[in-house]
């Protein structure tokens, strides 16, 4: 039974063994220089705005887990998609019967409020 974990153990090791080489390697030929420009928080070439303790609304986040959730919910019609043939009339129903679900959902959400930024 050990001859069959031998190989993810050899793989453990190299992995593990690549990342200390790595921070080692880091360590040495990194930057050594710091000054006040480097360590400015770079911001995708802007100067930054505001203060970086700032806190964002509730509902940036809301918005975040919703489009997660209905992106998943994409993911899981994908499959679908690609064998809707196959799968026939039931399919077909099946398939109806979730996006009725998930529209009920984004119509709740809509209905709450919950994607109105100007609250």
């Amino acid at each position: 039974m050990a001859n069959t974990y031998f190989p993810l153990l050899v793989l453990f090791l190299f992995a593990g063994a690549f990342v200390a080489f790595m921070l080692v390697l880091s360590s040495v030929l990194g930057p050594r220089v710091y000054n006040s420009v480097k360590d400015d928080p770079f911001e995708c070439g802007t100067l930054g705005s505001g203060s970086p303790t700032n806190r964002l609304s509730v509902k940036y986040y809301l918005v975040a887990m919703i489009f997660i959730l209905f992106d998943v919910e994409v993911v899981f019609m994908y499959p679908w998609a690609v064998q809707a043939v196959k799968l026939g009339w039931y399919g077909y129903f099946v398939m109806v019967s979730f996006l009725v679900v998930v529209a009920t959902g984004l119509i709740y959400i809509w209905k709450r409020g919950v994607l109105d930024w100007n609250e």
